[in-house]
């Protein structure tokens, strides 16, 4: 059932390393210091950054929150583990990377949005859909950030105190104390609802640094949505500043826990965030503000202590049997994702230098009134390349246009590239068995019931 990574060290009964992933929500990759914004401060993001591993080319594969999320968890796509849209639910049988690292040893700890249950945003998760972890403050979606509820074991709905971002770091850094002696293994998931939108709502020391008359705007956010999108941008810009102080005390307490050298942290993103690029909103959409996230991470006792920039494409499928393969714990055969973990340890990259990007049916903020639609692309190191139901979309060549602004599709000088990576977006729907069919065949095949705007209801 399982296929075993080879990885050095095992044979002398070393013991597996902790694992801290730090999981927000809708943070796009240029939002830092270190990715060259000059209007951001996140001090503590950005030596991160300095001191770790960089996935330059990270990728959410389905820029949606719960589609993300329940491929971090089981290393599949989205066609295969069914959750290719907002509130439906994962299976309780599936293979999960809380169930692989407990079965191998590991106490697993969730402390955050879950947004894979599909029961409800406001409702109580019982053990058997938690797929795996133990301990348990969690609740399935909230975005009142300083009104927020979780469940633990019992059907009790208990609040968060203030801003929920800086609670639940709390709770997690008490996690890190009481398990910094223990003899086993851990895996805690921090999983914060911010800077996703509302974005006024940060606390209000953050939202004093911004001004929104003083900041910077992307080439490709249209005059019509300046004013508004400076609004937004200083509200989200507080809360990733508020997160990056929050990050700034996990990492305080590894190190004074004595944890940090043999934690591989992690900190990562489910999507990005348009932010008017391109006149949209929030994500969904094939363009970077949306598919490129952030992806750092540090494990000194494993990887080393020296500063790393990785090129290579990881998407959302192959971050499950990384991390399982840097643990040294079995990958099992349901996996469809990467195992990057040699590629972090000095080896090639196991990717082809292409990954998938899609949106198998439009719903919610990016309605087909709205514009939305299907589509499947691929994203190279310089390219993006994408095919909706009619035909060839998009074309950008990131190196000479990273704003994305002319579309080089049906140009007769690109014809050569435009047929290359159309034949690559081929090949790779062909291994992924994905048919590419309008997303109502694939609504009905689940057997999911969807609103005027293609969108499952949910009850809060």
């Amino acid at each position: 059932m399982f296929c075993v990574p080879s990885i050095a060290g095992e044979s002398q009964g070393q013991r597996k390393p902790n694992v801290v992933v730090v999981l927000a929500d809708q943070w796009r990759a240029e939002t830092f210091g270190h990715a060259g914004n000059p209007d951001v401060k996140t001090p503590n993001l950005d030596r991160f950054q300095h001191e770790g591993i960089q996935f330059v080319n990270a990728v959410s594969g389905v820029p949606v929150c719960c589609p993300t999320r329940a491929s971090l968890l089981t290393g599949q796509r989205v066609l295969t583990h069914g959750v290719f849209m907002n509130d439906v639910s994962l299976s309780p049988d599936a293979v999960s990377l809380g169930k692989v690292v407990r079965d191998a040893g590991y106490d697993t700890a969730y402390i955050g949005k879950w947004h894979i249950d599909g029961h409800g945003r406001s409702s109580f998760i019982p053990r058997e859909r938690r797929q795996g972890f133990d301990y348990w403050k969690v609740l399935e979606c909230t975005h009142d950030y300083n009104n927020s509820f979780y469940y633990a074991d019992e059907p009790a709905k208990l609040k968060w105190d203030g801003y929920d971002a800086f609670a639940q770091t709390r709770d997690a850094q008490q996690y890190l104390r009481e398990h910094a002696k223990s003899a086993k293994p851990f895996l805690l998931f921090l999983a914060w609802g911010p800077p996703h939108d509302p974005y006024q709502t940060a606390p209000e020391k953050f939202r004093a640094m911004y001004s929104p008359e003083k900041l910077t705007l992307r080439p490709n956010v249209p005059e019509s949505a300046a004013a508004r999108t400076r609004k937004n941008l200083a509200g989200y810009y507080a809360h990733c500043s508020a997160l990056d102080e929050a990050f700034g005390d996990v990492r305080r307490t590894l190190a004074e826990s004595g944890l940090e050298n043999d934690t591989i942290l992690v900190f990562t993103s489910d999507h990005g965030d348009l932010m008017g690029a391109h006149g949209g909103a929030n994500k969904q959409q094939p363009y970077d503000e949306s598919t490129h996230i952030p992806l750092l991470l540090r494990w000194p006792a494993g990887l080393g202590g020296e500063p790393k920039r990785l090129d290579a494409l990881l998407n959302s499928e192959d971050f499950m049997p990384t991390i399982l393969g840097l643990c040294n714990v079995a990958i099992p055969r349901t996996v469809e994702g990467l195992d990057f973990s040699g590629h972090l340890r000095g080896g090639a990259s196991p990717s082809d230098g292409a990954t998938l990007i899609s949106c198998v049916t439009p719903f919610g903020q990016w309605t087909r009134k709205g514009g939305g639609k299907e589509y499947r692309g691929v994203r190279t190191q310089r390219y993006t390349y994408v095919r909706d139901l009619a035909g060839p979309w998009l074309l950008f060549d990131n190196q000479t246009d990273p704003w994305q602004q002319t579309n080089l599709v049906g140009r007769p000088e690109h014809a050569q590239l435009q047929a290359d990576l159309d034949a690559t977006l081929t090949r790779k729907l062909a291994a992924a068995k994905d048919e590419f069919l309008p997303g109502d065949r694939y609504i009905a095949k689940w057997g999911y019931k969807v609103d005027a705007t293609g969108t499952v209801p949910y009850s809060q």
